[in-house]
C-alpha cells in the first residue's frame, strides 16, 4: 500500500462515522417533531389519558459500558449486533451441557430483544457520562463499615445470605422495592396504569404490587417498602414524587432518604416517554436520571405473578442442608 493510504482510510472512516452520527441526530429531531405534534387523549374528566398496559423491556444497560467511552448513541452496526445476540439468546435452545437436570434460566427470562428506541448507549441520561454519580464520603464510609461487619462475622463478601432467616425480600415474594420494580430487568417488565378523578393507580406485574397515587395533598409520616407517592400534572406529563421509604428495600445503598421523581408523558398512541430521577444527598454526589420508552399494544395484558406458588427454593435449600448434615454425622460416627 502506498504511503499515506492508512491516513486516507482513517479520514474516510471518520467521515462515515460523522455521517452516521448526523443521521442519528436528524432521526432524533424528526422523532421529537412527530412527538410534539401528538395530542394526548383525555379522560372523561379532562386529565391526560395514560391508561393501559405498558411494556418497558429493553436491553439497553443502565450505565454506559466502558468500551463505549463518552459516546451517547449506538451505531446501526452496534444495534444489529446487540439485538442479534438478544434474539439468539431468546430463540435458540440453551446449552445444557454444563447444567443437567435443571430448568435453564434462559427459559424463564424475557429481558427483551431491542435497545431503547432512543438509541442511547445507557438508560442514564443525566449525568452525561451515562453512569451513576460517585458516592458521597458518608456513603463510602457506610459501605466500608458494612463490609467490615460482615468480615468480622465470618460472612462472605457481596451480600450473600446463608440462612433461611435472612433471605432477601425479593426472594420471599414480598417486594422488590422502588425504584427496582420499575427498572428494566429479566422479566415482568410491565405496568398497568388506571385513572380516576384525583387518583392514579400503577400496578406492577413484578410481585403484583399496586401504588395508589393521590393527585395533590401533603406527604404524611408513614414509611413503607414502596414509600409514599404523590402526583400532579405538568401539562400532559404526570409527575409522581415518592419519599418516606422505610429503608428495608434499598436501592444501591440508598434507603430512607431517597426521593424519586417519575415523569410519564404520552407521546404517541402506543408510547410513553418515561423519566425517573434519583435524589439522595447522603448517597450520591448529585441527582441522576434515567429515561426510556414504554410501549403498548391493543392486546397487551398483565399476567398473574404467581411467586410463592412455584417457589421451591427455600424448601430445597433446607432439604439439601439437612441431607448434608445427616451425611456428615454418619461419616463422623466411629
Amino acid at each position: 500500500m502506498r504511503a499515506g493510504a492508512p491516513t486516507l482510510v482513517l479520514v474516510a472512516a471518520a467521515g462515515l462515522f460523522a455521517a452516521g452520527a448526523l443521521g442519528l441526530v436528524r432521526a432524533g429531531v424528526a422523532a421529537e417533531k412527530a412527538s410534539s405534534s401528538f395530542k394526548a387523549p383525555r379522560t372523561s374528566w379532562g386529565d391526560p389519558d395514560l391508561q393501559g398496559v405498558w411494556d418497558y423491556r429493553t436491553i439497553t444497560p443502565l450505565e454506559r459500558r466502558p468500551e463505549i467511552g463518552d459516546r451517547e448513541y449506538y451505531t446501526d452496526q452496534e444495534i444489529a449486533q446487540l439485538e442479534g445476540r438478544a434474539a439468539r439468546r431468546l430463540d435458540e435452545a440453551p446449552d445444557t451441557s454444563v447444567q443437567t437436570n435443571l430448568v435453564h434460566a434462559d427459559y424463564l427470562t424475557d429481558p427483551g430483544r431491542h435497545v431503547d428506541e432512543s438509541r442511547r448507549t445507557s438508560l442514564i441520561v443525566d449525568p452525561k457520562s451515562g453512569r451513576v454519580p460517585p458516592l458521597t464520603p458518608e456513603a463510602q464510609a457506610r459501605q466500608e463499615k458494612a463490609a467490615a461487619a460482615r468480615a468480622a462475622a465470618g460472612l462472605p463478601p457481596g451480600g450473600r445470605v446463608d440462612s433461611y432467616l435472612d433471605r432477601p425480600l425479593y426472594e420471599r415474594c414480598i417486594t422488590r422495592g422502588l425504584p427496582a420494580t420499575i427498572m428494566p430487568t429479566l422479566y415482568n417488565n410491565n405496568i398497568r396504569i388506571s385513572q380516576s378523578p384525583g387518583y392514579v393507580a400503577i400496578v406492577h406485574e413484578l410481585i403484583h404490587e399496586t401504588r395508589v397515587v393521590p393527585l395533590g395533598g401533603q406527604f404524611g409520616h408513614v414509611r413503607s417498602y414502596l414509600g409514599e407517592s404523590r402526583g400532579h400534572w405538568e401539562g400532559d406529563t404526570l409527575v409522581v414524587e415518592t419519599r418516606n421509604f422505610n429503608g428495608r428495600a434499598g436501592f444501591r445503598g440508598a434507603g430512607e432518604n431517597l426521593v424519586l421523581t417519575e415523569r410519564y408523558t404520552r407521546v404517541a398512541p402506543d408510547k410513553i416517554d418515561f423519566r425517573l430521577t434519583f435524589a439522595d444527598a447522603t448517597q450520591w454526589t448529585q441527582p441522576w436520571t434515567v429515561a426510556y420508552f414504554m410501549r403498548t399494544t391493543a392486546d397487551a395484558e398483565l399476567y398473574e405473578y404467581a411467586c410463592h406458588e412455584g417457589n421451591y427454593g427455600m424448601r430445597n435449600i433446607l432439604e439439601e442442608a439437612r441431607d448434608a448434615e445427616r451425611a456428615a454425622a454418619a461419616q463422623a460416627k466411629p
